[in-house]
């Protein structure tokens, strides 16, 4: 029996959290004009500051709607949470404080849809201006006024904060100058190709909030009880030369959960649909053999505290894509990027799985860029990614039928004397591969490390609609103890791997599978 390198099971604890108070009423910081609120069947939460035990209104209205609501300030804080809304709008939501100075903020062209937040480092913050055909993009950006963009200042803090302490985007209806900004700045290419694409199909607004930063690990981006889980206890710092010109972009921040606690712990109030990330070329020297815990349980840790914090809005189960890491160094297997890429699932090499439930992901290392002006790391083929990434949450998140998301992986593997014999899930585009098929030999049951035994190249040639022929060269078919694909850096030129999903969409993501 052939079975996948297991995964790493962590846990985690609730979140506690920090109240601050104001003269006056008003709308926490990422609310804002133009912003989209999450639609029905969830329920959209309003917070803000006021003085002390005063009463505030909060009405919604708007298209033939107006509907109030009564919240006290407690602690500085006032909260509420609205009924159930259909996409749509615009509408307006006001907040007055009775008594007193009988304040009022009102909030304009405000729409409901659904949210996403956009989360990880330089590859995510890498710009519509900065991608491939970019004139192109921003020249669309006008034609899609209800795909509205949010974006967090890069800040840090040792401790959780309530509130962000920095915008650098308001809420805003895309404009040519706000997609293209200035490099690794504004606004994220990934998450807008990520929105657009979701609106050509679902047809009402959708919210992008972009909370990122370039050169940063994922230890930066969890809270303390993900770093206690995954047995990482002490401050982190990356002895990599991120200055490097190859990386192109300095060194964020290292440090344990500083981002989280300023980047991600103020938006848990908000209700969101799901999440989508790009990061972790920033642990491929650093925890690398712990992101098969860290990654996984973030992602368990942000929806356990986003639907705390949303009062049970946002589900407890989120969906949660993310791109496998692409290229960087060409002919390299030693740099840790074939390692990330097999954590990054969990070490199950497919997703969603057993311990990675209700997320999808965007293969992404048949996408490279040894030409681009940001260094290799920093491909620019961003619409592909998207396009990939959005498939995933058409099916994940949206359940639409008929969707393929997931490129083709091993699931029965027969062998005999001179040949394995590979069989996918699924009917494949097979051309002859020489060298991106690996064996490793043992005359005891043992499971193959990819980095501490011996590994040797194999040919493989198409055999039928859904299977490969891998023929065995220098070991005996009884001696095969694990097989793996594409276990390196850089495994092939552009949209060229061997193996792809029938229609020759999805590229088949690396695996390492073991006999025994």
């Amino acid at each position: 029996m052939w079975t996948l390198w297991p995964g790493y099971v962590c846990f985690f604890s609730l979140l506690t959290a920090v109240t601050v108070s104001g003269d006056d009423i008003r709308f926490a910081s990422y609310y804002g004009d133009h912003m989209v609120l999450q639609k029905a069947p969830e329920k959209a939460v309003l917070w803000g500051y006021g003085p002390k035990n005063v009463s505030v209104v909060v009405t919604l209205s708007g298209l033939s709607k107006r509907k109030t609501y009564s919240s006290t300030v407690f602690d500085g804080i006032w909260r509420v949470t609205l009924d159930p809304v259909k996409a749509g709008g615009p509408y307006n939501v006001s907040a007055v404080q009775k008594g007193g100075s009988d304040a009022e903020v009102t909030l304009t062209d405000v729409l409901f849809g659904d949210v996403w937040l956009c989360g990880g480092q330089s590859n995510m913050a890498f710009t519509v201006s900065q991608m491939y055909n970019s004139s192109a993009e921003l020249d669309l950006a006008s034609r899609y006024p209800d795909v509205r963009i949010f974006q967090v200042a890069l800040e840090t803090s040792a401790a959780e904060l309530r509130d962000l302490s920095g915008i650098a985007v308001p809420w805003s209806v895309p404009t040519a100058d706000l997609l293209g900004g200035g490099d690794f700045t504004q606004f994220s290419a990934v998450c807008w190709m990520f929105g657009r694409y979701l609106y050509q199909t679902l047809r009402y607004p959708v919210g992008l909030v972009e909370s990122c930063w370039g050169g940063t690990p994922v230890e930066a981006w969890s809270s303390t009880r993900v770093l206690q889980k995954c047995g990482i206890t002490q401050g982190a710092q990356s002895s990599y030369n991120f200055m490097d010109s190859e990386l192109f972009i300095t060194a964020g921040p290292m440090h344990n959960s500083v981002l989280w606690n300023a980047m991600i712990h103020p938006l848990l109030n908000m209700t969101i649909t799901g999440a989508i990330w790009y990061q972790g070329e920033s642990n491929h020297n650093l925890n690398c053999d712990l992101y098969n815990c860290t990654f996984p349980s973030m992602i368990d840790d942000w929806r356990m505290a986003f639907h705390q914090g949303s009062g049970g809005q946002s589900a407890l189960d989120f969906p949660f894509g993310f791109v496998q890491l692409s290229t960087w160094q060409k002919g390299s297997k030693l740099d840790g990027f074939p390692d990330i890429r097999w954590h990054q699932t969990a070490d199950f090499g497919y997703v969603p799985n057993e311990r990675m439930k209700r997320t999808f992901m965007a293969v992404a290392m048949d996408l490279p860029d040894a030409d681009s002006t940001w260094g290799s790391i920093h491909p620019r083929f961003k619409q592909e990614v998207a396009y990939r990434l959005s498939l995933g949450a058409l099916a994940v998140a949206y359940g639409e039928r008929g969707v393929s998301h997931q490129g083709p992986f091993p699931s029965t593997v027969r062998i005999n004397d001179t040949h394995l014999m590979l069989t996918y899930n699924q009917n494949v585009s097979a051309t002859t591969s020489k060298d991106l098929f690996e064996i490793c030999c043992s005359t005891e049951k043992v499971q193959c490390d990819p980095l501490q035994h011996s590994w040797m190249t194999v040919p493989m040639v198409p055999q039928g609609s859904a299977t490969v022929a891998v023929t065995l060269i220098g070991c005996r078919g009884e001696h095969v103890a694990s097989l793996r694909y594409a276990w390196r850096d850089w495994p092939c030129d552009f949209k060229a791997c061997p193996v792809y999903s029938a229609d020759e969409v999805l590229p088949a993501p690396p695996f390492l599978l073991h006999r025994w």
